[in-house]
């Protein structure tokens, strides 16, 4: 196999839906969803390593699960994900990414992440929301003890003015993704893929937006697009160049629902 078996929580709880790196193709095609006996979903592949059920295959399981499922005592765990992930963005803070975690781990609304697990432990991280739902609840005091008053204050301001506005852009069915990141150790091996298609299988969406990725961030950049977003917004922002970029762009995808599949078979995406 090219990739680790991933694996995600299908709409109906308890039945689970995988596929390879391999069913993806070489240019990152999508398998075709298909339903499981006892109503759940499934993914079906050209080379059938998917079947009724969860198989392991590969080297190890990627299992996702939502963060306030897999309960308190993996909020510090989940945390250092986020923090490790996205350090470079908070060196203004601190490079220390054990006083970060340790500022910060009050905060995250586990209700709105999801998380890959490997072998149990986060591996990845990836937010889910609608509307005017936020992600955190930053508490100054707690931010202040750990960072100190003028660092403290910074990070404060920054995470309610940058992280938690809304979209502007709610509506039924619109669904926004954010925070879409991996581990380090656990790049490569298919952590974002699953993610991502936990997330495009969760019932009640029909469209989702990315917003504000940093240009330069090819990576990402080519797998939202192999999965099938597309670009609808780019942004210039002041003083981009001097931490790496130039832009921020944001894409989207809309499920056809208006789509008749074969008999069996699931809508697609456009």
């Amino acid at each position: 196999m090219s990739a680790p078996f991933a694996v995600g929580t299908a709409a109906v709880p308890d039945v689970r839906f995988g596929v390879c790196g391999q069913c993806l193709g070489p240019e990152g095609e999508r398998p075709l969803a298909v339903p499981l006996g006892g109503g759940g979903v499934g993914v079906w592949s050209p080379h059938m390593c998917v079947s009724y059920g969860v198989e392991r295959v590969g080297l190890a399981m990627i299992i996702v699960e939502r963060g306030d499922v897999l309960g308190e005592e993996y909020r510090r765990r989940i945390t250092e994900v986020y923090v490790r992930s996205f350090a470079e963005d908070f060196v203004a803070f601190s490079r220390d990414t054990g006083k970060l975690a340790d500022a910060f781990e009050h905060m995250l609304l586990l209700e709105r992440f999801y998380i890959a697990l490997v072998d149990g432990e986060p591996a990845g991280l990836a937010s889910l929301t609608e509307g005017d739902q936020t992600l955190f609840a930053p508490r100054w005091r707690e931010i202040r003890r750990h960072l100190g008053l003028v660092r403290g204050l910074l990070g404060y301001v920054v995470i309610r003015k940058w992280f938690m506005g809304a979209s502007g852009i709610a509506r039924p069915g619109l669904a926004e993704i954010g925070f879409v990141a991996t581990e380090p150790a656990y790049q490569g091996r298919g952590v974002a893929t699953a993610l991502l298609h936990h997330l495009l299988a969760l019932p009640g969406y029909s469209e989702y937006v990315l917003e504000d990725i940093k240009d330069t961030n090819a990576p990402a950049l080519g797998l939202y697009a192999k999965l099938g977003f597309t670009v609808y917004k780019r942004r210039s922002v002041r003083f981009a160049r001097r931490v790496g970029f130039t832009e921020l762009v944001s894409m989207k995808l809309v499920q056809d629902y208006s789509a008749q599949p074969a008999e069996g078979g699931l809508p697609g995406l456009v």
